[in-house]
């Protein structure tokens, strides 16, 4: 059929739908190519009434005669069609850019939820803590394995049944053991001329109470030979001596050469002139001598103070003042 001629064909021949028909398919109508008369077709040819959208039958037939969607048929409030229902209006089926449902996602009560992000951080620690004890006791049971290796080896500090643990008897712990040195009364002292002992005068700590006298004159002395000195080094010599009034001093002479000052012989009890009773104290001086023998020599020199009693003397190691 052209513009300007209508032809032979009759109105029916114009119907889009004649391809369905007897006398239509005998005038040779041909279905459409674009699916006409059917929305949302794929280019499907299907026979009347087979295509349904939740409609009875009777109305989808004839809907598509016309070629108009047949209407959906509602279903009760709140449920879907039960004939049909497109998959956006389905629980979870909506578009992947399209507004989240109530109830879904992170922030719903329902349906799925984020992960579960505070339960991993606590397995995570749970395992770190495991491998950490687990090294701690592969490590404190290695030790242990050692030691008992090194004992059974000897390496060991602990004492075998044939070791005692009391310490030796000559052990001195670190600390030097106090060596006793000798020391002298009045009657074992080598006495010059004039120089004699006794024992009248109260108070000397000698044995029997004997103490020198007569030491204040020029040139008297008295002279101590000293043995069994351990070895060479300063050591502290004491006197014991009684004075009464003024001070006192004396020439001390150590193996041979003059010490190098006076032997003090004060008064530090201050006892009354004459009264040596009172009178008894010690002095020191400190000496280096000589490992074995040393002579120790007290003297009344030239412009020495001697009028002494003198009862002993001692000797400890080291400068020492009691």
């Amino acid at each position: 059929m052209t513009p300007g001629n209508n032809g032979a064909s009759t109105p029916e021949d114009d119907d889009p739908f004649g391809y369905l028909y007897a006398d239509g398919q005998a005038n040779g109508a041909q279905p459409p190519s674009g699916g006409y008369g059917y929305p949302n077709s794929v280019n499907r040819v299907r026979p009347v009434g087979t295509r349904q959208y939740g409609a009875p039958q009777g109305q989808a037939a004839s809907a598509a005669a016309y070629g108009q969607a047949a209407p959906q048929q509602q279903g009760a409030y709140g449920r879907p069609n039960a004939h049909y229902a497109a998959p956006e209006t389905l629980p979870g089926g909506g578009a992947p850019n399209g507004p989240q449902q109530p109830g879904r996602g992170a922030g719903g009560g329902g349906g799925r939820r984020g992960p579960n992000t505070k339960g991993l951080l606590i397995g995570a620690v749970a395992v770190v803590a495991a491998v950490v004890i687990g090294i701690a006791v592969a490590m404190t049971s290695s030790g242990s394995d050692d030691d008992k290796g090194g004992n059974e080896a000897g390496g060991g500090t602990a004492p075998t049944q044939s070791e005692s643990t009391d310490p030796s008897p000559s052990a001195s712990d670190g600390a030097e053991e106090e060596v006793e040195l000798p020391a002298v009364e009045a009657k074992a002292l080598r006495l010059s001329p004039g120089v004699a002992t006794a024992s009248e005068i109260e108070g000397a700590r000698s044995d029997g109470g004997v103490y020198v006298t007569n030491l204040n004159q020029p040139g008297a002395s008295v002279t101590w030979t000293v043995n069994g000195i351990p070895e060479d080094g300063l050591y502290t010599l004491f006197a014991g001596y009684s004075a009464a009034g003024e001070d006192q001093s004396m020439t001390l002479t150590v193996n041979g050469k003059e010490f190098g000052s006076k032997l003090n012989l004060g008064n530090f009890t201050g006892a009354k002139d004459g009264d040596f009773a009172k009178g008894w104290t010690k002095t020191y001086a400190w000496p280096t001598l000589n490992k074995g023998t040393n002579t120790i020599t007290l003297s009344c020199g030239d412009g020495d103070k001697c009028d002494v009693l003198l009862d002993q003397f001692s000797l400890k190691k080291g400068q020492v003042k009691d």
